[in-house]
């Protein structure tokens, strides 16, 4: 993208509550972003991921409630992203951008109204690791940690990106602080990406074949990830 886009509009789609979203939110508000349309999900989904991520996160401070951040928002609640309504509030608005801070999977007709596409930003490095769980999957697998700022599209992560930074993992690291750490870096992506693309500046490059998807990692098999960190077996240590 060549042309400066200072006042160009977007959506901020974001499951009810979720520690990931309420991050990116402020990162957001304090680079100058405010989105022209917040669309909350409100359900057992949302819950459930909500959940997830607390636990994964415990011990390490989280943004404040989405209540408090987004006073002062447009803010509609839908029972599903993928609902019409959700859509249709979309189409209304046509905006430049839809940035998604936590969401179920979208289907392509959620995020066709906006005219420059949906960005989101993954806790994990792609195109290596797709999915659920990916901190967790990193270190089972001996990837790298790290963060992807990209465009979504039909598949499971695998549209261009446009930011992708490594978390250095250390020695004593534990699961739940690098679990903190790539919600943090995935906010800090994020503002990057809108700061480019109102500067003109953004550049997407399309991914290569990478991983299949992986799906949520099961309770035990997150222990045995957190014993092999303790035992500093994992492979990419820094120190």
């Amino acid at each position: 993208m060549s042309a400066s886009r200072a006042g160009f509009s977007w959506a901020f789609l974001v499951l009810d509550e979720h520690p990931y979203g309420r991050a990116m939110l402020q990162e957001l508000l304090a680079g100058g972003f405010q989105p022209d349309l917040c669309i909350v999900e409100r359900s057992s989904i949302a819950e459930v991921e909500r959940e997830k991520f607390l636990v994964r996160m415990a011990g390490f401070p989280i943004a404040p409630p989405f209540e408090a951040l987004a006073a002062g928002l447009r803010c509609e609640v839908v029972p599903n992203h993928n609902h019409e309504r959700c859509a249709e509030l979309l189409r209304g608005l046509a905006p430049d951008l839809i940035v998604l801070g936590g969401t179920r999977i979208l289907k392509p007709h959620v995020f066709a109204p906006a005219r420059h596409g949906a960005l989101n930003s993954h806790p994990g490095l792609l195109p290596e690791v797709r999915g659920s769980a990916s901190v967790a999957w990193a270190i089972e697998r001996d990837e790298h940690v790290g963060c992807t700022c990209h465009f979504i599209e039909a598949g499971i992560d695998t549209g261009p990106i446009v930011g992708r930074r490594e978390i250095a993992v250390h020695r004593g690291d534990s699961y739940e602080k690098l679990c903190h750490a790539t919600v943090a870096l995935s906010a800090e992506l994020m503002r990057g990406a809108l700061e480019a693309f109102r500067d003109g500046t953004l550049v997407a490059t399309p991914q290569g074949a990478g991983a299949p998807a992986h799906k949520n990692m099961p309770d035990d098999q997150v222990e045995g990830v957190k014993r092999k960190l303790a035992e500093g077996r994992y492979a990419h240590f820094v120190d």
